[in-house]
């Protein structure tokens, strides 16, 4: 049996791997929980000094969730997909809040629940190899595990377009955006591991001294029409503002944002302004965990898992199929908060 997640120490550091590469790490509950039965002990071991988090082996740190799973549980009662969520949401909390510095590497690929476990850490290196995505709105999820924190704290409107439209960014835009801390050609980070396992209490000095300047970031040409197609708060706006524009670039958004779920991307809207006023991550793990516990039962997250990862059809039939049929109601509904005794609570520790 593959054991999921490794959980060891070396010399002074605590040695977080995600160990699931034919799912891409994709996490499941138990690797969450792995994680946080070691990050618990660690954090008051004085023997502890520095966290690494990567992954053994694959071709990438970490896809996302196990939504397939999560959308098998949602089609009964849904007390399966809660508890993931729940559970997920504490690890994200944990990394975000956790007193030891934390060093991730975003080599790969590093989708959905990835940017949950990732970005919480003081220093985040990304590769040549890495690719970002926060794909959601495709399989009629939302930009969660914090998503609304990082994206609504990203430069002019480009938070709203990644949530919306699911694009990715590079190595080299992470760090113009400040999501990465750190860039370093992957075939360093052995070297870069071992030398922050020899002399944990010299974590930023090491990765300074390893990091090259990346290439020119894409993300950056493309910043003025993104805050200038993206400025509204309304799907139907954008939309709009996108089917005025005649470019090949504009055009080419608006049909990738055509195929979306047009209720994940008004929750991502929504959810993005709410967290732009957030103070405390306590806050937005917990309006994410409501949000999280309605959309998961709901038709369009079952059906998005369908089409694009069970039968692999790529033609979901959205309800409701518009934007305007996504109604103010509806979205109260989603974001109304749990009763007393279900809402998301952090670690007691």
């Amino acid at each position: 049996m593959t054991i999921e997640v490794l959980a060891f120490t070396e010399g002074k550091v605590g040695r977080l791997q995600l160990n699931r590469p034919k799912a891409i790490h994709a996490l499941n509950e138990a690797m969450c929980r792995t994680m946080i039965d070691a990050l618990v002990p660690w954090r008051i071991d004085p023997a502890v000094e520095l966290i690494l988090l990567d992954h053994a082996e694959g071709r990438g740190f970490c896809a996302g969730g196990d939504v397939r799973a999560v959308a098998a549980s949602a089609k009964g009662d849904g007390t399966l997909a809660r508890a993931f969520f729940h559970t997920e949401y504490q690890l994200n909390h944990l990394l975000f809040t956790y007193a030891k510095p934390i060093v991730s590497f975003l080599d790969g690929i590093v989708m959905g629940g990835g940017v949950g476990i990732g970005l919480p850490a003081k220093y985040r290196v990304a590769t040549e190899r890495t690719i970002f995505a926060m794909p959601e709105a495709t399989i009629g999820l939302f930009p969660d595990v914090g998503g609304g924190w990082y994206l609504s704290r990203l430069p002019g409107r480009l938070g709203q377009y990644l949530a919306l439209t699911a694009a990715r960014l590079n190595g080299a835009d992470l760090i113009a955006v400040g999501l990465a801390t750190h860039h370093i050609p992957s075939d360093r980070l052995d070297g870069v591991k071992a030398a922050l396992i020899a002399d944990p209490g010299q974590a930023e000095a090491i990765l300074d001294a390893a990091s090259t300047p990346p290439a020119e970031a894409p993300i950056l040409a493309l910043q003025p029409d993104i805050d200038r197609l993206f400025a509204a708060d309304e799907l139907e706006d954008i939309i709009a503002a996108l089917e005025a524009d005649p470019g090949e670039w504009a055009q080419a958004t608006l049909a990738g944002l055509r195929s979306k779920s047009p209720q994940s991307c008004k929750v991502a809207l929504r959810l993005l302004r709410a967290s732009a006023h957030h103070s405390d991550f306590h806050d937005e793990m917990r309006v994410e965990y409501a949000v999280a516990a309605h959309v998961c039962q709901r038709h369009d997250f079952i059906e998005g898992v369908r089409a694009l990862l069970i039968d692999k059809d790529n033609a979901p039939r959205w309800e409701p199929a518009t934007p305007e049929g996504v109604t103010e109601t509806v979205l109260n509904t989603i974001f109304a908060p749990l009763p007393d005794g279900e809402a998301w609570e952090p670690l007691r520790l």
